[in-house]
């Protein structure tokens, strides 16, 4: 698993520069799936809908700690988790790696075996990764070459990419693969005996922002080779206020677009660097013996910008960019080389590692097994997907429906969106007022509110009475104090 990670970094996904050929080799020997999507663009709120299989409106912890604005940041106490399911079925269990999935409760508290890495950042000070640096004989974190741009008050930007100063054996990524393999072959051990079977992920903090690396992988990729996104000609008319503000947040317009191609190239060296330490796993499975008997899976919690938008990071805004993500799943039995279409969910992981347990799903209530599918299977599938927002840095709700054609956003505080993604598919004209429109965008309305009103995500309160959702069969107002029903045509 990776942290903001654009789905168009693989060579599997299209990206002719890509260096990434351990993630390509998995897709052609598995499933890729091309409309994969985070249930939320947020680190905390989707790894916590992963851990749980429920949504974030179900889960409740809708905001990273870091940024908090009065959520939850721990699953309640009783939530059902994947990993406590599989712990009680005698599996071991590993997490090395970012956790990020709750504040007061580390991964160990669930049942996770593996070194305890809080926050949302390579942990650089952490004892250790400061002992794994000192018994190899390797240097410490070192940077230069930072980027940044200029803040609104005039301050400095969030950094976003800098240059550093160890060999590649040294990185925190190298340290997590290190770490990883090290599981692995107790794992193992356990599993070749007969004793216990085994789950275990391998979570890096990358290629989320800042993009730190040493010199081989910061000037892996010629900026001249990066295409700048055509997202780029954003200019936030007709679309929610916030947008521009958050643009200006993350210093886009302060810096010059040769930088922008160097943060993009840098980013994908990133996705090398992660590629590379995958590889590393890979190839101790197969020296274990395990590789027949093993399935891997590959995804994120969501995406990131990198320009796109005039924007970094994630945030309010619900584009593809950082909505719809990598997801590869190889799995025993599985076809190879095999590409699906329909929309999945970081959310069905959940389901599908219970499945392959075997043990029940139904727990992860907001979450359906990708297993039919991986083996070729033709099931019936949902036409479209819905997902969600509710802050960072302050509180915004926002809800997406996506289908094959259009998506739909409802923004309550200001204008809502509408998307033809076959004509427009970098998502730069709004076109819900458009009178042209207006069959497809009551449908679109009509079909979000009844599957938030089937999920009980009660944001369908606000749709009621807001927009042509058609008929209702309760009072919106819930006075309970007339006799209304509020039915299309009711006599009052």
């Amino acid at each position: 698993m990776t942290d903001q990670h654009r789905v168009d970094t693989l060579g599997a996904y299209g990206n002719p520069h890509a260096a990434t050929p351990v993630l390509d080799g998995l897709a052609r020997t598995g499933t890729r799936f091309d409309r994969w999507y985070t249930p939320t663009a947020i680190c905390t709120p989707a790894r916590a809908s992963l851990l749980t299989g429920q949504a974030p409106f179900r889960h409740r912890v809708l905001a990273n700690h870091e940024r908090n604005v009065g959520y939850l940041e721990d699953v309640a106490e009783g939530t059902f988790t994947f990993v406590e399911a599989l712990r009680g079925a005698g599996y071991n269990t590993g997490l090395v790696g970012k956790w990020h999935a709750g504040t007061e409760k580390a991964a160990a508290d669930f049942g996770f075996d593996g070194p305890d890495l809080p926050g949302w950042h390579n942990p650089v000070e952490n004892k250790d990764y400061l002992t794994y640096l000192s018994e190899n004989d390797l240097p410490p974190y070192e940077i230069s070459d930072r980027i940044r741009g200029t803040l609104p008050n005039g301050g400095p930007g969030n950094l976003l990419a800098a240059r550093l100063h160890q060999p590649v054996e040294a990185t925190f990524e190298h340290y997590l693969a290190t770490r990883t393999i090290e599981l692995l072959e107790r794992y193992a051990d356990e599993y070749r005996s007969g004793e216990r079977p085994f789950f275990l992920e391998l979570s890096f903090f990358g290629p989320h922002l800042p993009y730190i690396l040493p010199d081989e992988y910061f000037d892996l990729i010629d900026p001249a080779d990066v295409q700048l996104p055509r997202s780029i000609a954003e200019t936030f008319a007709g679309k929610p206020p916030v947008q521009r503000n958050y643009s200006a947040h993350w210093t886009f317009d302060t810096m010059p677009l040769d930088v922008t191609r160097k943060l993009i190239a840098v980013y994908w060296g990133y996705v090398a660097l992660i590629d590379r330490q995958i590889g590393r796993v890979m190839r101790a499975l197969e020296r274990l013996g395990l590789t027949d008997d093993t399935a891997v899976f590959f995804t994120c919690d969501h995406g990131e910008f990198t320009g796109a938008h005039r924007l970094h990071d994630k945030g309010p805004a619900m584009y593809e960019d950082i909505y719809r993500t990598p997801g590869i799943l190889r799995v025993p039995g599985g076809l190879e080389g095999q590409v699906r279409t329909e929309f999945v969910s970081l959310l069905d992981c959940t389901a599908t590692i219970l499945e392959l347990a075997g043990l029940d799903p139904a727990p992860a209530v907001d979450s359906r097994s990708l297993l039919p599918l991986a083996r070729g299977q033709d099931v019936a599938w949902a036409d479209d997907i819905v997902c969600e927002f509710h802050g960072h840095h302050f509180p915004y709700p926002q809800r997406m429906l996506r289908d094959e054609r259009y998506k739909l956003v409802v923004n309550p505080d200001s204008t809502n969106e509408l998307y033809d993604l076959h004509t427009d598919p970098d998502e730069l004209l709004n076109v819900y007022e458009h009178p042209e429109t207006g069959e497809v965008r009551r449908r679109m309305l009509r079909r979000l509110y009844q599957v938030l009103r089937e999920r009980g995500d009660n944001f369908y309160h606000w749709m009621t009475t807001m927009y042509e959702v058609g008929e209702v069969d309760f009072d919106p107002t819930q006075s309970g104090l007339d006799e209304t029903t509020y039915r299309t045509g009711a006599t009052p």
